[in-house]
């Protein structure tokens, strides 16, 4: 009987949700950097809610939200360097990280909710934001001598 529990366990686990991981966005401090989320959209009435979080995302809604929008217009924005500069009514929820700092880098979850159990999608995406990298190197003037 422990072994049934177990099965089905497992079965409940492979069919929740729909998680793409492993992206990874790379930026430049001072930069405004855009982490790519987008749902289709096939009629007014497929609009629906998303969140953002700074986290990996959870079994519903969004760890450490940082916005929300009910799919026409942002109704949470928790600071005004989080940004939704796509078109929402057609499905691009992209987040526009405006003027990145280093303590930007980390985790961070789109979650498209789609009605019914499990059925959201979810995108986790790992952000690094760096310094820019300047060149130190004084210009050197090299000469090559000719011999006969």
């Amino acid at each position: 009987q422990l072994l049934a529990l177990c099965s089905t366990a497992t079965f409940v686990f492979l069919s929740t949700g729909r998680t793409t991981s492993g992206s990874l966005v790379k930026g430049t401090v001072g930069q405004d950097v855009t982490v790519a989320c987008f749902y289709s959209v096939e009629r007014t009435q497929g609009i629906t809610s998303v969140c953002w979080g700074r986290d990996k995302c959870p079994v519903s809604k969004c760890s450490q939200t940082i916005i929300w929008t009910d799919g026409r217009k942002v109704t949470e924005q928790y600071h005004s360097r989080y940004m939704l500069k796509g078109n929402l009514l057609v499905g691009d929820v992209s987040l526009t990280i405006v003027n990145a700092k280093e303590a930007d880098s980390g985790t961070y979850c789109c979650r498209v909710e789609v009605p019914g159990w499990f059925n959201d999608q979810t995108t986790e995406y790992e952000v690094v934001i760096e310094k820019a990298r300047i060149s130190t190197a004084s210009p050197h003037t090299y000469t090559s001598e000719q011999t006969s």
